[in-house]
């Protein structure tokens, strides 16, 4: 059946049958679908009252940049360090972890390079690897691997800079030229080159990021002096620390201990397993990206047990999904496009995940939760790192059933999670392919 003139008089006469259409048609042209279809019963759902909360400090804002990983990682890290210092707010350089990520990304890419030199360039590996090398999301075990090689610093250290706020036409840049190396590398393999070869060419391209980098973001430290004061106005010199040192003694996080769980009720990966996905990464001797797949009240219970002990949790989520930017809320019921649009999306978290509707696009942090008198989730309490225009001043409002839908990934002391679950980690890890679902990155600006 092709579209012709019979069937679309049919449509015509079938939607002007329906006076209703005609109003919704009105009032989408005048303030958009999304405005139109909002469920105003949302706002009654959400108070922005929780009952238990941890400390945090001020919001941030990771403005245009897809950095929001670092910043939740970091915005986690740093209740520790106010602890330590006894200061009610602080804030790491951003800037500094960018770096690293930005260097050993190239570095990264340019050896999985080496490494598929005998693959097709029309492969679907190789042409994975070409597609985005450099962008800006992450995921936890990825900034993992950044604190444990280079540590941390206060943003005092290493500030923001144009690029580092603003890093679309560095990635745009870095993108051109490392598909450039890329081209060259290969090109050299086919004319008689060794692998070998190709790594000291690979150093000599290395360099060129590093001074872009350096240009760009500025020159990172190896040793500083950060001075503060205290709650009660009391002034502190902290001398010649390295940044290693200083995230040791100021945060000081067995990295090892924190695990990540994810929930992704697709067939293809049965619960209680471990998963890695194949040539995600950012420091290439750093231990693979790994996760634990759990039912949902799983990770919803080890987020309430940490918020309860004063631990905020980092996680990720798919935040485009049913977002009220403005308000800060995340409701499963945000939009009733059902009534303007006479129909809705009527996937299962595991279809979206299968039919490519959703995956984990941006990364925040748990800082508090509303429970029940049964001791059930009914809104979580979310840090966000879009400044403080949205929201409750930076501050968002999950609802639990929003939790489960589109909530994907959460990172927590192993102490939170049951044995029985940990086990997994003992066992083989399954490899996914790279453009498995939950091989994708947080880095929603």
């Amino acid at each position: 059946m092709t579209i012709n003139e019979s069937l679309l008089t049919s449509y015509q006469k079938k939607f002007n049958s329906n006076s209703a259409n005609h109003a919704v048609k009105q009032a989408i042209a005048k303030v958009g679908i999304a405005d139109a279809s909002i469920d105003n019963n949302m706002f009654r759902r959400h108070s922005f009252v929780f009952s238990d909360e941890t400390n945090r400090g001020d919001i941030t804002n990771q403005k245009s940049s897809g950095r929001c990983w670092m910043f939740a990682a970091l915005n986690t890290a740093r209740v520790d360090t106010m602890k330590k210092l006894d200061i009610k707010t602080f804030e790491f350089s951003q800037n500094y972890t960018l770096f690293w990520d930005k260097l050993e990304k190239s570095n990264y890419f340019l050896e999985n390079i080496i490494d598929t030199v005998e693959e097709p360039l029309n492969s679907r590996l190789v042409q994975h690897l070409l597609f985005d090398p450099i962008q800006d999301g992450g995921q936890w075990d990825m900034f993992s691997g950044l604190l444990e090689k280079y540590g941390a610093v206060p943003k005092s250290v290493m500030p923001e800079t144009y690029h580092s706020s603003n890093t679309r036409d560095l990635n745009s840049l870095l993108t051109g030229k490392l598909r450039d190396f890329a081209a060259k590398l290969r090109d050299a393999y086919k004319a008689g080159k060794t692998k070998e070869d190709l790594l000291v060419q690979k150093d000599e391209y290395l360099y060129f990021v590093y001074n872009l980098l350096v240009k760009t973001l500025g020159e990172v430290p190896t040793t500083f002096t950060y001075e503060y004061k205290d709650k009660e106005d009391k002034f502190h010199r902290i001398k010649d620390i390295t940044p290693q040192d200083f995230f040791k003694e100021y945060v000081a996080w067995d990295l090892e201990d924190r695990v990540s769980l994810i929930n992704a009720p697709t067939e293809d990966k049965p619960y209680g397993k471990a998963y890695t996905v194949k040539y995600l990464g950012t420091v290439k001797e750093a231990k693979p990206v790994t996760y634990i797949n759990v039912p949902i009240d799983v990770l919803k219970d080890a987020a309430v047990t940490a918020i309860k002990d004063g631990e905020p949790v980092w996680f990720g989520c798919d935040v485009g999904k049913m977002l009220d930017r403005k308000a800060g809320i995340m409701d499963h019921h945000a939009y009733d496009y059902e009534a303007t649009l006479g129909d809705t999306i009527e996937l299962t978290k595991a279809q979206r995940l299968d039919y490519g509707e959703s995956l984990l696009t941006h990364a925040m942090v748990f800082v508090g939760v509303d429970l029940d008198e049964d001791g059930k989730p009914i809104n979580w309490k979310v840090e966000n790192s879009w400044g403080d225009t949205s929201g409750d001043k930076g501050i968002y409002s999950m609802s639990d059933k929003w939790f489960e839908e589109y909530n994907y990934q959460i990172t927590v002391s192993r102490k939170y999670v049951d044995e029985k679950w940990l086990k997994a980690l003992k066992e083989p890890v399954t490899e996914l392919e790279p453009w498995d679902p939950m091989g994708a990155l947080a880095m929603v600006q």
